[in-house]
């Protein structure tokens, strides 16, 4: 055998982990998606003391489970593709990489100091919930939008953040210290959070004219939301028009979104993988 051929196994360990168009794949997508739920839903239920305390061995053995699925997976992603180090160091590669790691970490912290340190690890095993963006088709075409969209809402960000320092400085001429106005900063404060439609209460205006301007803010606040929803949709709108293309990811450069028809890799020039 020609020692530069593809390893038929290694593609069929491809297809299964990397495809969702494949019935193996299917299955293996769904198991996976499964476990990723149940270790997130364990950690939520692992912070409520009073459950901790009854069931503390069942979520220690549960996570150790999860921990050891978890890296057989992250082990066969990098068997699968001929370009390991592609896998290790892209988004999901680095994902994967942190919702495994922080059980083995906390081996080696013991002793009462580490507690902070083993509670912080615990945090990243939340990091599992993005592996579910890996699952989601239309996650590329919401990140492609927004990456496309980014200029015209950094521009738009850029001219709320110029009324908020506007407004913020009005309102600290025209308001009194007794009303929490005490300073300019505040101010911009209190415009962001009334622009942005939370009002938390804790700084209002007791003046006539101040209460005015502050209607003015809030219908502001309501226009100013639906201007980035706008921009972003209609970028979505223009990703989806080429909707014709599929899962499979090439086993050389992990790029997908694939025309269904393609042989090559538009981004490499590879072969992909076929049944």
């Amino acid at each position: 055998m020609d020692p530069k051929s593809p390893q038929p196994w290694r593609n069929r360990l491809h297809e299964i982990i990397y495809e969702a168009d494949t019935p193996k794949g299917k299955v293996f997508d769904v198991v996976l998606l499964f476990f990723i739920l149940l270790s997130v839903v364990l950690v939520a239920l692992e912070s409520v003391p009073s459950i901790n305390s009854s069931y503390k061995d069942f979520f220690h053995w549960a996570e150790w489970c999860i921990t050891i699925l978890f890296s057989v997976e992250y082990l066969l992603r990098i068997i699968a593709v001929k370009k390991p180090w592609r896998y290790i160091t892209s988004f999901y590669g680095i994902i994967d990489l942190l919702s495994t790691l922080p059980k083995y970490v906390a081996i080696f912290f013991t002793g009462t100091q580490s507690l902070i340190a083993l509670r912080a690890l615990r945090l990243l095993r939340v990091f599992r919930i993005l592996k579910l963006t890996r699952y989601i088709g239309e996650s590329n075409t919401l990140v492609r939008a927004l990456v496309a969209s980014r200029a015209k809402i950094l521009v738009f960000m850029f001219g709320v953040l110029i009324l908020c320092i506007i407004f913020g400085t009005i309102m600290y001429l025209i308001e009194s210290d007794a009303s929490g106005f005490t300073s300019i900063p505040r101010s911009i404060y209190w415009c962001i959070v009334t622009l942005t439609t939370v009002g938390y209460g804790d700084i209002a205006p007791t003046t006539n004219l101040g209460q005015f301007i502050a209607a003015i803010i809030m219908i502001l606040g309501y226009g100013i939301i639906a201007v980035p929803t706008g921009i972003v949709t209609a970028e979505f709108a223009d990703q989806n028009r080429n909707l014709d293309t599929n899962t499979q990811a090439c086993p050389e450069c992990m790029n997908d979104q694939h025309k269904d028809e393609a042989v090559f890799c538009h981004a490499c020039g590879a072969r992909l993988n076929h049944e």
